[in-house]
């Protein structure tokens, strides 16, 4: 009887795929989107599994260099395993392309809501870069919106400070959102940690920076007569937080609004608002 510790062959043609695994014969996915684990939640799952064992296989691939087999997706269970000190662990034994192991090993990750939403831009950029997937095929793998990955993936362009300061849960994605394209994104991001700023008063001060010299603080063609039309305009304004112009007509039930932004993010932010969901 072949050792599961000995090279690693695939499945025959009928067979289960489904085996007992030794733990020191699988070797973790360098790719894999997680990249943080809570020790004091592995502490919990060990617990559990050296109580009731494994309930749920992980998955693993027969190792590209042909000793072992290669962890796709359950590196939390199987971590918690080696905590548990278990020898073996159920694993399904898989035959699967380097972007199959991406996708499952992501997919994992999004379904349990395991990742970070660093770790899930980081993941979408490689799918692109590395595979060359565009970002409709992205979202119809991992059944999300084409905005939802789009937006996730212009995240990998703050600087790291910032993209730090994400995964250690002090600011939100909206607030990520609103320092995106900007030179001044980690100065704003510490000023958003070290005062404690919601989404709103960030996206304020980041359009008060924004905002020209030149620019009149009040438009003059809204005069005091039309006060409660520049009520309205101030109220958009910190509704949308971005630059917001009512521009009335001779007819004064008629008029333009403008809505000023300056990245693709402030534009799917107004859409969103405006519709009231995703786009």
């Amino acid at each position: 009887m072949r050792r599961e510790d000995a090279p690693a062959e695939a499945p025959a043609a009928g067979a289960s795929p489904l085996r007992n695994v030794a733990l020191a014969a699988i070797k973790p996915l360098p790719g894999n989107p997680r990249k943080y684990f809570d020790e004091a939640a592995l502490d919990e799952l060990a617990a559990s599994i050296a109580s009731r064992g494994v309930i749920q296989p992980i998955i693993v691939r027969p190792h590209p260099n042909g000793e072992g087999y290669q962890l796709v997706a359950g590196e939390r269970r199987w971590r918690a395993a080696q905590k548990a000190r278990l020898h073996e662990i159920p694993a399904l034994v898989r035959n699967l392309t380097d972007r199959e192991v991406m996708a499952l090993a992501l997919i994992e990750n999004l379904q349990r809501e395991d990742l970070n939403p660093v770790e899930e831009a980081r993941a979408y950029h490689r799918l692109s870069e590395e595979e060359g997937m565009i970002q409709v095929d992205i979202a119809k793998m991992v059944e999300k919106s084409r905005s939802h990955v789009a937006n996730m993936m212009r995240l990998v362009t703050l600087p790291d400070p910032v993209l730090d300061l994400i995964q250690e849960g002090k600011l939100s994605i909206g607030h990520a959102r609103a320092l995106i394209g900007r030179t001044d994104a980690r100065e704003l991001a510490e000023i958003a940690v070290a005062e404690g700023l919601s989404v709103r008063d960030i996206e304020t001060l980041t359009r008060k920076a924004s905002k020209r010299p030149e620019e009149p603080a009040q438009p003059p063609y809204l005069s005091a007569e039309n006060a409660d039309i520049l009520a309205v305009q101030q109220h958009l304004e910190e509704f949308l937080g971005l630059s917001v112009r009512i521009k009335p007509e001779v007819d004064p039930r008629k008029g333009t609004i403008t809505i000023r932004y300056t990245t693709l993010d402030q534009l799917d932010l107004v859409c969103q608002r405006l519709t009231g969901g995703e786009i």
